[in-house]
């Protein structure tokens, strides 16, 4: 930097070659070019808004999606410093627009002790892939404003008016020719604001959409209970053991807050933050929160008598099990890792998360000892299931190694070992099994007929599982067990496919599937290796014509368009309506839903397990009236609906 003073027009071309590079390689910098990266542009704005927030200087956040997707994102914050920046001879509002790397986020005497952004190049990223980018700056009794266009200042820093208030907005349009689209979700910035709104405490943000004038929508969350009220609508759908959550809050070199609930459920779900950002790989502060909360449960057990001492201490997965909890940490100098950057690696954070659970959760306990004894009762009971399970697994195994093979005796396998390259077929029905049997290419592909109904494993312990006969041969077949004993890398199968009827049986059964592969197998769904089966529901076929084979009713119309074209009357075609697989001989089943070069498969994706926790909660849990509720709000979007 000390050349910088020195050389100012030769660095000012390096500073610009910098955003270019940005525009180069957008990749590098927010993700990806999709949508998800689109979404990443408005984040990085308004997480500049939150770091305020967390710094005790914003209250609100106001998000706005205007016509032609331009967005506008305005904080009552302090405002960008607007002086001359000792280092560029620029504003300091421009610095932080033009130059890589220039923001309040570095040392440790910066203006932000913690913060969620990109340490300072989430604004100059912004503006460097916007076709233009606007920012006003309500700071020291007056307003300023400059402008640019795909990262290239066109008006400086200049004041426009006179204002009390302080605050930044910043209006941007993203560049069209570096974005696939420029369509943005108004769900997926909802969620990510609600979340905010539940991670910093106090703070109200709204997001409003104005695309479309006849149905504009607003959302706004304010949520003073923080992380109480994050768990609570976590478990909205579930029965809670103690109502009010476990809330848990230390400041000190790294802040914790941490919210717990149990349910009646059996699956565990705890999402852990780091500076607002979601470390959906865990890391050091979710292993130093499990690590002590098996180590409180266990040391009040034993000083309570709940467990004797021939008894075995209680493991981490029976304590966790129907928890919900939310961990969220801040650290000055975050360090990630993993494959997306989402594990935390600071060692230190580990024994600060221990020390603040140790504390607050014994005392916890102990003040009340009417939910412990209620937590701890269903821990035990979870212990007991997995002894059971283990000796069922046992069993299985036991079973398998005395038969002449340890795979289910209706899987007919492929006859490749190499598990990149096969696949199997789950298959609703031996009739239709059978055809996926004939139909197939037996070197990749392997067909697994279910028969009967299929465990809901939403109501279900493990030892039940591993004793349903439904189950079994999905668990063998897979080959790489089950729940915290499923290992990713034993898996024999590259693709697991569910192939059932377009209709509500075939709907019910996919679900189960999933559910039990959400619950069982989650790094399945995660590494993107479960997918559905795409099976036409129409066939035309006319004397001298080849078949046209419709996936959907828009297929339908397109083929009758096309077949108009032709000369082709709608009456002189003849429609097949499949009502399922079983009525494909063999041929019609491989040319339309198992031939790589023509099948449509759909790749079930882990976009957001918040969401896909509370789907299957709400249609596959005990309770009755939240599932009646999603009914009659989603009635309208039905399809393949049998009357």
């Amino acid at each position: 930097m000390e050349k910088f003073e020195h050389e100012y027009g030769a660095e000012q071309i390096q500073v610009l070659e910098g955003l270019e590079a940005v525009r180069k390689r957008p990749g590098m910098y927010i993700g990806s070019t999709s949508v998800r990266g689109l979404h990443h542009l408005v984040y990085e704005i308004v997480d500049n808004g939150v770091d305020e927030a967390l710094a005790g200087f914003c209250t609100e956040i106001n998000v706005v999606i205007e016509p032609g997707n331009v967005v506008s994102v305005k904080d009552n914050g302090r405002g960008i410093p607007i002086e001359i920046h000792p280092k560029t001879g620029i504003s300091t509002a421009e610095t932080v627009y033009t130059v890589l790397h220039a923001g309040g986020k570095f040392g440790g005497d910066s203006a932000y002790k913690v913060s969620g952004g990109l340490h300072g190049v989430g604004a100059s990223v912004v503006n460097a892939l916007s076709s233009w980018a606007e920012v006003t700056i309500e700071k020291d009794g007056g307003v300023y404003q400059m402008y640019f266009e795909k990262g290239k200042t066109v008006r400086p820093l200049e004041k426009i008016g006179d204002s009390k208030n302080t605050g930044t907005l910043v209006r941007f349009l993203a560049d069209d020719s570096i974005f696939e689209s420029l369509d943005y979700e108004f769900e997926v910035l909802e969620k990510r604001f609600r979340e905010i709104a539940f991670l910093t405490k106090g703070l109200k943000i709204s997001i409003e959409d104005k695309r479309n004038e006849e149905e504009p929508r607003k959302s706004e969350f304010h949520f003073e209970g923080g992380l109480n009220s994050f768990v609570e609508f976590l478990n909205k759908n579930k029965d809670a053991i103690n109502k009010t959550p476990i809330y848990i809050e230390k400041d000190g070199e790294v802040p914790v807050e941490i919210a717990i609930q149990y349910t009646t459920s059996y699956s565990e779900n705890i999402y852990s933050f780091v500076n607002n950002i979601n470390t959906v790989e865990g890391g050091t502060h979710l292993e130093g929160f499990k690590r002590s909360l098996t180590k409180v449960f266990n040391d009040y057990a034993r000083s309570h008598k709940i467990l004797k001492e021939k008894d075995p201490n209680l493991q981490g997965e029976d304590i966790r099990e129907g928890i919900t909890a939310v961990v969220s940490v801040k650290v000055m100098e975050p360090q990630f890792e993993g494959q997306t950057k989402t594990k935390l690696g600071n060692s230190e954070v580990t024994g600060a998360v221990m020390s603040t659970m140790n504390e607050y959760m014994s005392s916890f306990l102990e003040e009340n000892p009417n939910v412990a004894k209620a937590i701890l009762e269903k821990c035990i009971s979870a212990s007991r299931a997995r002894v059971a399970a283990r000796k069922a697994r046992e069993l299985v195994r036991r079973k398998n190694a005395l038969e002449t093979s340890t795979l289910p005796g209706k899987l007919a396998d492929c006859s490749s070992k190499n598990a990149e390259e096969c696949e199997v077929y789950i298959v609703e029905g031996d009739s239709a099994g059978g055809s996926a049997k004939q139909g197939r290419d037996r070197t990749f592909q392997a067909i697994l007929p279910l028969w009967g109904k299929m465990l809901n494993v939403e109501k279900s312990r493990a030892d039940k599982i591993y004793n349903n006969d439904k189950l079994q041969p999905v668990i063998l077949a897979v080959g790489a067990g089950i729940g915290t004993d499923f290992d990713i890398t034993k898996i024999r199968y590259g693709k697991v496919i569910i192939m059932a009827d377009a209709d509500v049986d075939g709907s019910h059964i996919r679900t189960l599937l999933l559910t039990f592969f959400f619950r069982y197998m989650r790094p399945l769904i995660e590494n993107g290796n479960v997918y559905l089966a795409q099976p036409p529901l129409y066939k035309l076929s006319k004397k001298g014509m080849e078949d046209i084979y419709c996936y959907t009713d828009e297929d339908l119309d397109k083929a009758f368009d096309d077949l108009k074209e032709k000369g082709i009357a709608r009456d002189a075609v003849s429609i097949q309506r499949y009502k399922g697989l079983g009525e494909m001989n063999p041929e019609q089943l491989w040319e339309t839903t198992m031939d790589p070069e023509n099948r449509i498969l759909i790749k079930v994706t882990m976009e957001d397990a918040i969401k896909a926790d509370e789907i299957f909660t709400i249609l596959m849990g005990d309770e009755v009236e939240p599932r009646r509720e999603f009914i009659q709000s989603n009635a309208k979007y039905v399809k393949n609906l049998d009357i």
